[in-house]
């Protein structure tokens, strides 16, 4: 086959003429900080999750550190993840001074085990996050049953699942508390960004308190039509607020949502439609329950050659790709300061060294994701003639 001459990346945000004229006008209102389009983010928030609190954050990281801090978790207490996640979940109970219980995931699918789950939660647990991965969500029934037994609330690492539902609801409006990503690589953007969704009104307040030094008065509050200057601190914040320049894109984008997801979708279907049968190479597994997946990301498992043999073969189609995740056990820091090591998580570690996600965003044309499947057939050695 020949070689395309344009490079094809892992993603790309789909950025119209509709956010270049929503940033323009939060230009020209004089309000760029956090503000009236904030606010109209976090309602949209609330309105596609169904949870009673939105709180908008300036990244996903930064609103899961606000919610480790909110809930006190620190020195002495655990927290369980999958190995299979983002490092910064990882880092984040690592800087409280908290200890990251890692438990396996599914080879097939790569979502958290929940039997695993549950045999991991101890009387130091004070937390548990599971991650809906790629877009498909986590199985969350026996999830919050293991956690809720234990008395400690479950944190949804929703970074890929804006609009993705479980057995009928909406990520993040199944109870206790959900992160989002507005990183350009995510279903929607803002460039980079976040949000909190939860169903406590009292910790929705302290995580607002704690997304801006502490001030009980947020800038739209004090310097809005009828807000006063003054304020109070009653507990040290830090400064994790989301703009409105960034919270205009964010507007538009959700207004896009559905069209983009059902894009994503359609792309998806393409791949499993274009590898089925070809030799030496995992396609991505659908969970069983009731669900729907917004596709974040299309994760394949090499198991003919080396995978950064095969990431290289892709390189020279001019195909990007990307590594979600390196299972975060085997990081050096994690296995020095926790004494984590290969084997602890065999399905994680099996999975961890065959995945690559292949290129997957709106704008992608139909004819791409025949190239990359065409390439693929070409480069593994299963499939020559």
């Amino acid at each position: 086959m020949d070689i395309r001459k344009d490079f094809l990346p892992l993603s790309r945000p789909w950025l119209d003429d509709e956010e270049i004229d929503a940033v323009a006008a939060s230009i020209r209102s004089g309000w760029i900080t956090s503000g009236p389009k904030t606010a109209e983010l976090e309602e949209r928030f609330r309105a596609l999750t169904g949870a009673p609190h939105a709180v908008a954050v300036s990244s996903a990281t930064a609103g899961l550190h606000i919610v480790l801090a909110a809930l006190g978790i620190g020195e002495g207490d655990e927290v369980v993840t999958p190995s299979m996640t983002f490092a910064s979940t990882v880092n984040q109970i690592a800087l409280r001074g908290a200890r990251p219980v890692f438990v396996d995931s599914d080879y097939g699918t790569l979502q958290a085990l929940p039997g695993e789950v549950e045999r991991a939660i101890t009387p130091r647990t004070r937390a548990v996050i599971p991650v809906h991965f790629a877009g498909a969500p986590a199985d969350l029934d026996p999830i919050r049953a293991a956690a809720g037994r234990a008395g400690v609330p479950v944190i949804e690492d929703a970074a890929h699942a804006v609009g993705t539902s479980y057995k009928g609801k909406p990520a993040g409006g199944h109870g206790d508390i959900a992160v989002y990503s507005f990183h350009p690589i995510k279903n929607i953007t803002t460039g980079e960004g976040g949000m909190v969704t939860c169903s406590d009104g009292e910790l929705a307040k302290k995580l607002r308190l704690l997304r801006f030094h502490g001030i009980e008065r947020d800038a739209w509050k004090r310097y809005g039509k009828g807000g006063t200057p003054h304020y109070d601190i009653r507990e040290p914040g830090y400064k994790y607020n989301l703009t409105d320049l960034q919270a205009a894109i964010g507007v538009v984008q959700m207004r896009k949502l559905e069209r983009m997801n059902g894009r994503r979708a359609a792309l998806a279907a393409r791949y499993l439609d274009g590898l089925r049968g070809v030799g030496g190479i995992d396609l991505p597994e659908s969970v069983a329950y009731p669900h729907e997946h917004s596709w974040h990301l299309f994760i394949v498992k090499v198991t003919s050659m080396d995978r950064d043999a095969f990431l290289g073969r892709l390189a020279d189609y001019n195909i990007g790709t990307g590594l979600h995740f390196p299972p975060c056990h085997l990081l050096s820091y994690v296995r020095e300061r926790f004494g984590t090591k290969e084997g602890d998580l065999p399905e994680c570690e099996r999975a961890g060294a065959r995945i690559l996600s292949l290129p997957l965003f709106p704008g992608m044309a139909d004819a791409d994701v025949d190239y990359v499947c065409a390439a693929i057939r070409e480069i593994l050695p299963e499939n020559a003639a």
